[in-house]
């Protein structure tokens, strides 16, 4: 008996959360504390016990049916159009505000109510695309910009309402119905400049939002669907007569405009980014930028006339000057190294465009020559890793715009090769002296070393490829060439640089050299079989077989001498 109280006392404690828990569940909105409070009169709260969950009862329904309802007061709207109680103009006017007016109500819900905001803003989009659907393509009440227009301001309107209370669903909803909107009505209308205009304002005011530190969320989105608008306004104006004669000519001065805006919006959005907030370029804005980049070279390339090819490389030029300011002003010396090697990449990748494009052939290679020159000299000066292979990027373009690499594979595996120009003697002589300002360091890390055996690489084959060229020539002027003499006169010259390639890597402690004088006697093994055994010349065959072995016993030999010197 003694213990009754007690009991009493725990089944009313047990009766009290029960009736908590049938309100949580009838009224989920309503503070179950102050219920308590309430109903048992005490000043004291009750001890804190589990937390009660919150079961929703369908109370979305409601706001389900309200949203249906606005989607019937757009069926009437359609149906007073079409009995011509109204004119369209103004039925259009009228859709466009009541519409409008649902998503202000969609970013006016309470905090916390998300999924009210997201019902609201998909009966504004199903009010607002439908309607400009009909009064665009079926009624052609307004024009295409018009209808453009309001796509990109209904876009913009729900950034603003999202500035301020941050609903997400808001923002997306109203995204994604301008952006698919304005991509099927593109389609649909054979219009598709004023549409393509729209999804570039709707990315442009999402990069804003981006710059204030207001991260929408749908920019990954709007970047893709302005990117794949621009490209079909490239491709359908591109193509032939035939295939674009049903869509409205866009001109090639709009179409270059539009590429040139979709570029410059990341353009700028980055540079104010990593320059002026000194934030990390992420993956996405490196690839939309160079995805814009190279959608806007695209336009040039294709509508601007022969000149405007010299000027597209003229602002390749100035891209790449600005990028390497950035680069050694800005973040040479920030902690995140991401944007320093980022946009030196671009650096040298624009000054090797606009030099294709700018400069004429004979120029071309030189200024190549003497810019790989300059990269690695100021690359070794400054402690650069990141220019030294810049140098090498632009002697792989000298040789390539010299024929040096065609020279190579000519005078080292085809026929008897012409004799060098003057042009490829100066690319071969800059890959010589590219290779000998490199600093070596045996310990270096193995990009660094990959570096030095591309330079090396690069030089020994022009080097063998002219003194082959050279003792061919010697050659003919005592006997008639024949194919076994050229198979033994490349024998001798790989031996040779076999040879001293092994001996001078282990002296000077290059050991790139030392690797390629090995790499040299594996290709030419392959060499012995594939063309000195098929001329079936059987003494030219035998003294290239003798050079070979004579060379296997000599190389480890001379290794190791030059290691001792």
């Amino acid at each position: 008996m003694n213990d009754l109280p007690d009991v009493i006392e725990e089944l009313v404690a047990r009766v009290d959360r029960l009736e908590q828990r049938v309100l949580a569940l009838e009224h989920p909105a309503l503070e179950v504390a102050s219920f308590s409070e309430q109903a048992s009169g005490a000043a004291t709260p009750a001890p804190a016990r589990h937390p009660i969950p919150v079961v929703h009862s369908g109370w979305e329904i409601p706001v389900l049916g309200k949203a249906m309802l606005g989607i019937a007061g757009a069926y009437l709207l359609r149906a007073i159009g079409e009995s011509g109680v109204l004119p369209m103009p103004a039925i259009a006017a009228i859709a466009i505000v009541y519409a409008t007016v649902w998503l202000i109500w969609a970013a006016r819900v309470p905090a916390g109510a998300q999924i009210h905001s997201a019902i609201y803003a998909c009966a504004s989009a199903l009010i607002l695309a439908p309607m400009l659907w009909e009064l665009t393509v079926r009624f052609k009440v307004l024009p295409t910009p018009a209808t453009a227009g309001i796509l990109a301001a209904f876009a913009v309107v729900s950034d603003l309402l999202w500035w301020r209370r941050k609903l997400a669903p808001v923002v997306w909803v109203a995204n994604v119905t301008a952006a698919c909107a304005a991509i099927a009505l593109m389609i649909a209308t054979r219009d598709m400049a004023p549409f393509v205009a729209a999804i570039l304002a709707v990315a442009m005011a999402c990069e804003y939002a981006e710059v204030k530190d207001r991260h929408l969320g749908v920019r990954f989105l709007l970047a893709a669907s302005a990117d794949a608008a621009i490209w079909s306004l490239i491709f359908v104006d591109a193509g032939p007569e035939s295939a674009r004669a049903d869509y409205k000519e866009t001109g090639a001065a709009a179409l270059i405009v539009l590429a040139s805006v979709l570029f410059a919006t990341y353009a700028t959005s980055i540079t104010i980014k990593t320059m002026f907030l000194r934030r990390s370029i992420s993956v996405f804005e490196a690839l939309q930028t160079m995805t814009a980049f190279l959608l806007a070279s695209a336009s040039v390339s294709y509508f601007a006339p022969p000149a405007g090819l010299v000027i597209l490389g003229s602002v390749f030029l100035l891209l790449s000057a600005a990028s390497y300011a950035a680069v050694f002003a800005v973040f040479r010396t920030a902690a995140q190294r991401r944007n320093y090697h980022i946009f030196g990449a671009w650096g040298v990748a624009l000054f090797l465009a606009g030099s294709w494009l700018c400069l004429p052939a004979p120029v071309l290679a030189p200024w190549l020559g003497a810019a790989a020159i300059l990269a690695t000299l100021s690359g070794v000066r400054m402690g650069c890793v990141a220019l030294q292979f810049h140098g090498l990027a632009c002697l792989t373009g000298a040789a390539v715009a010299s024929g040096l690499l065609d020279y190579c594979w000519r005078a080292l595996a085809l026929a008897v090769p012409p004799g060098p120009t003057w042009i490829v003697i100066v690319v071969a002589a800059s890959a010589a002296l590219c290779y000998a300002l490199e600093q070596h360091d045996p310990d270096a890390p193995w990009n660094l070393q990959m570096l030095h055996v591309v330079a090396a690489s690069l030089a020994t084959c022009a080097a063998a490829a002219l003194l082959v060229s050279g003792l061919l020539r010697l050659t003919a002027l005592g006997v008639t060439l024949g194919s076994h003499h050229v198979a033994f006169i490349r024998t001798l010259i790989a031996c040779l640089a076999a040879l001293l390639l092994a001996f001078s890597g282990a002296h000077w402690r290059r050991m790139e050299l030392t690797r390629i004088g090995y790499a040299a006697l594996v290709l030419v093994a392959a060499k012995l079989v594939l063309e000195d055994l098929r001329h079936g010349h059987l003494a030219f065959s035998a003294a290239s077989i003798f050079l070979y072995a004579v060379t296997l016993l000599s190389v480890p030999r001379l290794v190791r001498l030059g290691q001792r010197l």
